[in-house]
């Protein structure tokens, strides 16, 4: 069978190689130059099962409100007369209640693990390197109040049978040595050892690579013009290289999805969260993070990459704009500077910006559609990362007819039936 993937991001080019495993003809389209130069390309390192939670929740309108009046806020909101972000926003309202978040995260945690376990096994088949690291996730707390609020997150992990600590300086220093320096502004820490770190933009590269030696073409530098749709199926698609046609449809193009898949008539609730990182050169191998860190005050992910530190957060509701804006480095900077005052020089350090597919329940999007030859990949948010891998495996299993190895009934669009109706 011929599958035409859209999007040679992360989950796209996972899923490709996946499909190309299973024996499929697989094709792959982007209009950039090569693999995961948007989304996928400096994000925060991270792939975090054990810190796989929907944003919304019980109390967040009101951290919300004090967020934005942080000087180094993790959340900043453009007023836009874009009635998509106002109604994604409703949306994710009415998943702030407690009740919402135990069923969102029982349907994140699942396909998280299972991905982490797809990357383990594929790292042991094929002996991909992309400076990864399996030494967990720390998270920093600056307030005993924070420290204490952690009680129902520890609840949902021993739930999952998720491992996990929770340190004082003593122990988070046991981890973290470079943290000496600092300790003192922390009262505390969760540690999630099973997490792991490392490049997604190397991985997905050389993924593509080994995706192509077993017959992936990919299509780089091509638009996409268009879907054309007869009757229930899709017929083909329009590109700047003319028009490809296949016997299954995968949309993988993260926060562009719903713009391409409108005029289909099919509305997912899929927004732009815009995130920031900066990638500092380490200086001083002593002084620099082992895994990741991640500051709870700030929202911020500091994490070793090899020579690399990455440091990333910020959720801004700003549309599709790539803006770089100046106040969101300062505070990526501010927060590694003030973690790890020594590990790297932050005047050599490269800023960048992309686009996180979120939902409003921070559910991904993964499975069939009405349309009968067409798939979703979307919506993953800040764990595409994380997610990758076993939303590829899935894929290849839907396409090629086999029962995915994880309950999916909860990853599809169906759930949105009644608050984002088709068009």
């Amino acid at each position: 069978m011929k599958i035409l993937v859209l999007g040679s991001g992360v989950i796209g080019v996972a899923s490709a190689y996946y499909l190309a495993r299973a024996g499929h003809e697989v094709e792959v389209v982007d209009r950039q130059g090569g693999p995961a130069l948007e989304t996928s390309f400096g994000n925060a390192g991270e792939v975090s099962p054990g810190y796989s939670a929907p944003w919304a929740g019980p109390g967040v309108p009101v951290k919300a409100i004090k967020w934005m009046l942080m000087q180094h806020s993790p959340l900043v909101i453009w007023p836009m007369l874009d009635p998509a972000m106002w109604r994604w926003g409703a949306l994710m309202l009415a998943n702030c209640t407690e009740r919402a978040y135990a069923l969102n995260k029982s349907r994140m945690v699942p396909i998280a693990e299972y991905s982490r376990d797809c990357l383990k096994a594929l790292r042991a088949e094929t002996g991909i390197a992309y400076d990864d690291r399996a030494q967990g996730t720390l998270q920093l707390f600056r307030t005993q109040k924070q420290l204490d609020g952690i009680a129902g997150d520890v609840a949902v992990l021993k739930q999952y049978g998720v491992p996990f600590e929770v340190l004082d300086r003593a122990g988070f220093c046991r981890v973290e040595p470079a943290l000496k320096l600092t300790q003192d502004k922390f009262v505390g820490a969760l540690r999630l050892p099973g997490d792991e770190t490392g490049d997604c933009h190397v991985f997905t590269n050389r993924l593509a690579e080994m995706a192509r030696a077993l017959g992936v073409r990919f299509r780089f530098d091509t638009t996409i013009d268009g879907i054309e749709k007869a009757g229930d199926r899709i017929d083909g698609v329009r590109t700047s290289a003319g028009r490809l046609i296949a016997d299954r449809y995968l949309m993988a193009l993260g926060s562009y999805s719903p713009l391409a898949l409108r005029p289909l008539g099919i509305r997912i609730p899929v927004y732009p969260v815009k995130g920031y990182s900066i990638t500092v050169p380490i200086t001083d191998a002593a002084g620099a993070p082992e895994s990741t860190v991640m500051d709870e005050t700030h929202k911020v992910a500091v994490t070793r990459l090899g020579e690399r530190i990455r440091v990333g957060g910020t959720a801004e509701l700003a549309g599709y704009s790539l803006n770089l804006r100046e106040a969101r480095r300062a505070t990526l900077e501010h927060v590694v500077t003030d973690l790890f005052p020594r590990g790297g020089d932050v005047g050599q350090a490269t800023f960048w910006c992309g686009l996180r597919p979120m939902t409003p329940d921070g559910t991904p999007i993964v499975g069939t559609t009405p349309i009968a030859n067409l798939l979703l990949a979307t919506g993953h948010g800040t764990l595409g990362w994380t997610m990758a891998a076993g939303t590829g495996r899935i894929i290849a299993d839907l396409v090629t007819g086999k029962t995915p190895d994880i309950d999916i009934a909860g990853l599809a669009m169906s759930r949105y039936a009644r608050a984002w109706r088709p068009a």
